[in-house]
């Protein structure tokens, strides 16, 4: 995304914090914390989050955090985002946590480092000019992963048409990440216009460069 983007976002959810009050999930961008819920329920069918590290692309204020911790024990979590607010908000609710860490980063373009785990939860729903942007941070996350990327995407086939959010071609998402690693799994139906992707590292494969 380039830098007008990228300030278009950050005005859009500076925006819903004005008109649904900071720190709430519509401010997130979410319709209600029912669909936020939906996709963390399928993001943590991935694997086994005990004891792992997670990194969490978009993090938001770290709802996600305050979801695995309900689910899993002794696992590392690191939280990223470009807003300040969201990334502000979430060090207070877990100041003195342990084993937790908020960072302020454009996660597009930051060294990211290796983690067991990477999920990324709307983190690719915003629209860029660059057609290679979606394939090109999957393919930068997925191999941050030392286990599994897991990330879900709207779906172009029932999202409707939006000034800042995009929905995507499914197919053509599991043909790409498929050019990454065989081992590629898809859900949908818990939402109508979401889809969810796990992508299991292989790890004799090597990175590709622009997304491939």
């Amino acid at each position: 995304m380039d830098l007008i983007e990228k300030a278009t976002v950050m005005h859009y959810h500076r925006h819903r914090m004005a008109e649904f009050q900071a720190g709430t999930v519509k401010a997130l961008g979410w319709r209600g914390e029912k669909s936020q819920l939906a996709r963390y329920q399928q993001l943590i069918k991935v694997g086994d989050l005990n004891g792992k590290s997670i990194l969490d692309l978009g993090c938001g204020y770290g709802d996600f955090k305050a979801f695995l911790d309900q689910r899993f024990a002794d696992f590392d979590y690191i939280g990223i985002d470009q807003m300040p607010e969201f990334i502000a908000e979430a060090k207070q609710r877990y100041k003195g946590c342990g084993q937790t860490q908020f960072y302020q980063a454009d996660f597009s373009t930051a060294e990211l480092p290796q983690v067991d785990y990477v999920f990324a939860s709307g983190a690719l729903g915003y629209r860029s000019k660059n057609e290679q942007f979606y394939s090109e941070m999957i393919n930068k996350w997925y191999y941050c992963s030392k286990i599994s990327f897991a990330f879900n995407m709207l779906d172009k086939k029932y999202f409707p048409s939006h000034d800042l959010l995009v929905g995507h071609d499914r197919e053509a998402i599991l043909a790409f990440c498929r050019t990454l690693t065989p081992r590629v799994e898809c859900f949908d139906g818990y939402l109508e216009d979401d889809f969810t992707v796990f992508m299991v590292r292989d790890s004799m494969k090597k990175p590709q460069k622009n997304g491939g």
